[in-house]
């Protein structure tokens, strides 16, 4: 069974690692059979920040290339080759700065470097979605919001985040431990038998649920709370 470390953690209320979380595990007899890392974008973005292309000229050496100006937020505007039909000035811009690592749908990851194209200087790189694992488009740079301001990192737009995978050997006598809550239940035990306190697992919280107009309307009615202490229905 797959469990996330983020979603398990939800649930039980005092900060533990990943890795403390999976000896846990193991010595209640939900053995951890691998622990991974989980980057919901490959590379997290890191390193890529919001640009603003002040200027977007014709390349003199190459029709199908322009030739930008690219203020990156710290005073010093990058002269950046673009290749891609729809870069224009006055757009907000993903750029990956000299030094900075893309990881891209397919192939390997890329380290950015300084570089001569058809006898022009390039420091970095405008993104398209594919370059840089958003999407699979390759038909154009991606063109963010006029609001966001140059330097930004792209990862707080993107809002990125990292989460570790448990893939835990369930037994058929565990049917308890199959779902995070479950799980949680279980370490809570275990942290209140050797902390000597009680800690117990907190229940799911549903803030807000909205419903589409329309004549769907149905009811549920739960018979016993005990048993079910929710169920939606969709």
């Amino acid at each position: 069974m797959t469990i996330s470390y983020n979603w398990l953690s939800e649930y039980i209320p005092t900060g533990i690692d990943p890795e403390q979380i999976s000896k846990i595990l193991t010595s209640i007899g939900l053995e951890v059979e691998s622990l991974e890392p989980y980057e919901s974008i490959k590379g997290g973005l890191k390193g890529l920040v919001v640009g603003e292309v002040l200027e977007c000229v014709q390349h003199p050496g190459a029709d199908k290339l322009k030739l930008t100006k690219v203020d990156t937020g710290d005073g010093n505007p990058l002269q950046i080759v673009c290749g891609a039909p729809n870069v224009a000035a006055g757009q907000k811009v993903i750029v990956a700065t000299v030094g900075t690592t893309i990881y891209p749908l397919k192939g390997d990851p890329i380290t950015m470097k300084t570089a001569k194209i058809r006898g022009e200087e390039s420091f970095g790189m405008i993104c398209a979605e594919d370059e840089i694992g958003l999407g699979e488009s390759h038909a154009g740079i991606i063109v963010l919001p006029v609001d966001l301001k140059p330097g930004t990192p792209v990862s707080e737009y993107y809002k990125t985040y990292l989460d570790h995978i448990y893939e835990i050997g369930l037994t058929p006598n565990r049917m308890d431990a199959m779902s995070h809550l479950g799980v949680a239940r279980d370490v809570c035990a275990y942290l209140s038998h050797h902390n000597k306190t009680d800690i117990k697992a907190k229940a799911p919280v549903v803030n807000e649920l909205k419903s589409s107009a329309g004549n769907n309307s149905f009811t549920v009615e739960i018979e016993n709370k005990s048993a079910c202490q929710r169920y939606t229905g969709i």
